[in-house]
């Protein structure tokens, strides 16, 4: 399999990012539905109220697809990555209500960053956990971007499988010591902490929220203690741009308040494919070597 000619591969994992962006959208979706019932029925037992008998919320994998507006289920080629939605002209075929552009730029997004860790990483074991990793960031933005939610449920599987792949290197997209990985999830989480309550202290009002600091905890297992600094000062660059953007062409409030968490995963992203080659850039520039 890995005598196929690298653009092959890099092919390859381009398609198959449309399709985990298609599933990713059903993610980004359907988890911030579940987690909404779930808080209810827990708010019911903890006020002691009667259960309320309303419809299960929808599944991952086995619900059909849908449109959200009339709810008729999609057909095939409805369905098909990208294709579909530029078929349809960004409309539903049944009740022609706009399809948000959240569907082709999820899995656009996917299909790009996916082909890029395979061009960085080969067709190899550590480009299938990097994929892996991209994928979760991608959810985990998405989910950010529409609730200003992380969620645990993201949040932990990452964290301990950046944990995990430290007793198996060779699936390691960055070469980090199961001791190292500990301490850049410690200072990941405390150091976003400490500003939050830094913050609140000053100012009475909430700058982040606590799944920003289980992210950065997460990126900090994966790539160990030496990324942090980087990323957080990437995420700092990148919600500035993006921020500043919004507020000057979409004419968004400047009090209306924006999640961090695209920011950190897009940072921890860049540092991921090409952390090396800035921390060389960057010493060159200094004339540290």
């Amino acid at each position: 399999m890995t005598e196929l000619p690298l653009t092959l591969w890099i092919a390859i994992a381009g398609v198959l990012g449309l399709l985990v962006g298609s599933f990713l959208n059903v993610v980004i979706l359907r988890i911030p539905e579940r987690m909404a019932a779930s808080w209810r029925m827990e708010a019911r037992e903890i006020l002691e109220l009667p259960a309320v008998d309303e419809p299960a919320p929808p599944g991952i994998v086995r619900e059909p697809s849908h449109c959200p507006h009339c709810k008729h289920p999609l057909a095939w080629d409805d369905n098909i990555p990208l294709l579909g939605w530029l078929a349809l002209r960004g409309r539903c075929r049944y009740c022609k209500v706009s399809i948000s552009i959240q569907y082709p730029l999820v899995e656009a997004i996917t299909s790009i960053t996916s082909a890029v860790v395979v061009w960085h990483f080969g067709p190899t074991m550590a480009a299938v956990s990097a994929l892996v990793l991209t994928w979760f960031l991608v959810a985990m933005s998405g989910i950010d971007a529409r609730t200003q939610l992380l969620p645990d449920q993201m949040n932990y599987p990452l964290l301990w499988l950046g944990l995990a792949l430290t007793l198996v290197p060779a699936w390691q997209p960055v070469a980090v010591s199961p001791a190292s990985a500990i301490v850049g999830a410690l200072i990941g989480y405390l150091s976003l902490w400490s500003i939050y309550w830094l913050f609140k202290l000053t100012t009475g009002k909430e700058g982040m929220g606590h799944g920003d600091f289980k992210l950065l905890a997460a990126l900090g297992a994966w790539m160990g203690p030496v990324a942090l600094l980087p990323i957080v000062l990437l995420s700092s660059v990148v919600g500035a741009i993006i921020g500043g953007g919004l507020i000057l062409l979409a004419r968004r409030g400047r009090e209306v308040p924006m999640p961090f968490g695209p920011y950190i995963a897009i940072a921890g992203w860049v540092w991921l494919v090409a952390g090396d080659k800035l921390l060389a850039g960057y010493m060159s520039f200094a004339g540290l070597h």
